[in-house]
């Protein structure tokens, strides 16, 4: 199993802390303890040295010139029994002879570093029960030799000692006890300043955090508090600019957005009136054109003129409809309708009721629905005209109820919508053919009829059926005024 790092600041800087307090705890036990121990062991060793060279110098004189083995025998044993509290057992050797004494004492490597020497050697050995091994030539002189010794020779009798170092293992272990017992105060004292540390450092970013949330909300008035002069306060200081930059560019953009729909909103409004009276007078024009009263050159221009009129007054009345729905002005105008009926004026009004053309499936019983009869008349009108414009005859209608939903199908035969454009078919302008500059369409009839069902609470979406053809599908919530549903 993985072990995460904590994800949380707070708990990575109460780590750190803790880490950084343990960390100099250890290092300072450690050397505390290597400098005490080192002070024990060298001061036992050199008490040890000096003690056994005061028995030695005080023991050696009785020796004769060439001890035998007795005599050295009876000089280890005088050295053991002076020795006392500190325990040594001795051994003595003469002239490279085997030693006498306790078989430890004198080490092969101790051996060899007297050889050739005339000073005192020391050995430790640490083990479980640490010992001290000191090897010491003696240059003695009998009474009969006096003080005549030469210093240029290495002293033929070497005296061997060991002994044991555990009073000074009880101090080394007591030390180590003292470095333990105050790392572990150490680290918990070091607690209380980790965590009034990480409060103090995750305020300002706790503060930013709130003040961050606020502003990806929508609330660009917000600012964090300045506190302090270190890097955090500069911190807050680049948010605040941020934001007051992002409300400066949002209010910029609101007033240009405003002032985008009031100019289509008016330039609608003052084209509305002209092109009336343009599509009434090219309305006669086309009465007396159909009549034969124009020549033919002339009544081919003026159908021409007609119909761009027509489409031209269209698009005014679609601008000026999408700009009702963007300055929130779209209200409903709901009435306790009959479905058959709502769906019979709006096939009736375009001359779309040829079953060649249109085909409707509507339930058989009187089904009345509260719905804005204008808008829904926009809505059906729409999507009956898109599918016979840009797909193929019979475009059907089909009405179901169920529950408290009344959902309406309008699919046709044709080809159906492009991939890459079918997220797109509710746009404003959108056109299946980007290429295609003009067309018998606004490119506004569906995003019109999705902002009517969307002021009815209800949803427009539109696929692609498996063997050709699109459905678009309108579902408004239903419900009679009495609160049953139909």
């Amino acid at each position: 199993m993985r072990l995460g790092f904590p994800q949380g600041l707070r708990t990575r800087l109460i780590i750190a802390f803790i880490l950084v307090a343990a960390l100099s705890s250890l290092l300072t036990a450690t050397l505390t303890f290597r400098q005490a121990r080192g002070t024990i062991v060298e001061r036992a060793q050199d008490d040890a040295v000096r003690d056994l060279r005061r028995h030695v110098s005080s023991l050696a004189p009785n020796l004769p010139s060439e001890p035998g083995g007795d005599d050295l025998r009876s000089f280890v044993r005088q050295l053991d029994q002076a020795g006392g509290p500190r325990r040594w057992r001795t051994a003595a050797t003469f002239a490279g002879a085997a030693a006498v004494g306790a078989p430890d004492a004198a080490t092969a490597s101790l051996r060899r570093a007297t050889r050739d020497g005339s000073r005192a050697y020391v050995e430790r050995t640490d083990s479980r029960s640490p010992r001290l091994h000191i090897a010491m030539p003696v240059g003695h002189t009998t009474p009969d030799q006096g003080r005549g010794e030469d210093p240029d020779v290495p002293p033929e009798l070497i005296v061997y000692a060991v002994m044991p170092l555990d009073g000074e293992q009880a101090d080394v272990s007591a030390l180590i006890t003292a470095a333990w017992a105050g790392a572990a105060p150490a680290l918990l004292i070091a607690l209380l300043p980790a965590l009034l540390s990480a409060r103090q450092v995750l305020r300002p970013v706790r503060r930013l955090r709130v003040a961050a949330e606020k502003l990806t909300s929508g609330a660009l008035e917000t600012r964090s508090a300045v506190v302090g002069g270190d890097e955090l306060a500069d911190l807050a200081v680049t948010f605040n600019t941020m934001a007051a930059t992002l409300e400066r560019d949002a209010a910029e953009l609101r007033q240009l957005e405003t002032h985008a729909r009031r100019f289509a909103a008016d330039l609608s409004h003052e084209l509305r009136t002209p092109l009336a009276a343009m599509v009434a007078v090219t309305g006669v024009l086309d009465t007396e054109a159909e009549s034969g009263g124009l020549p033919a050159d002339a009544a081919e221009a003026l159908r021409l003129v007609s119909d761009e009129t027509r489409r031209l007054a269209a698009t005014v009345e679609d601008l000026m409809e999408v700009s009702r729905f963007d300055a929130g002005a779209a209200t409903l105008t709901t009435d306790d309708t009959d479905l058959r009926t709502l769906v019979g004026k709006t096939l009736q009004l375009r001359g779309w009721e040829d079953s060649s053309q249109v085909v409707c499936e509507l339930p058989q019983s009187d089904v009345r629905v509260r719905v804005d009869p204008r808008r829904f008349d926009v809505v059906l009108a729409n999507l009956v005209g898109n599918g016979l414009r840009h797909g193929a005859p019979p475009v059907t209608v089909r009405a179901t109820v169920s529950g408290r939903a009344l959902t309406i199908e309008v699919g046709d035969h044709g080809p159906g919508i492009p991939p890459d454009l079918l997220p797109h078919v509710f746009d404003r302008f959108h056109k299946g053919d980007p290429a295609r500059v003009r067309s018998t369409g606004s490119g506004l009839g569906l995003a019109i009829a999705s902002e009517n069902v969307r002021l009815h609470d209800g949803s427009l979406t539109a696929v692609n059926l498996p063997g050709g053809g699109a459905v678009f599908t309108v579902i408004l919530p239903h419900a009679r005024p009495d609160g049953d549903v139909s």
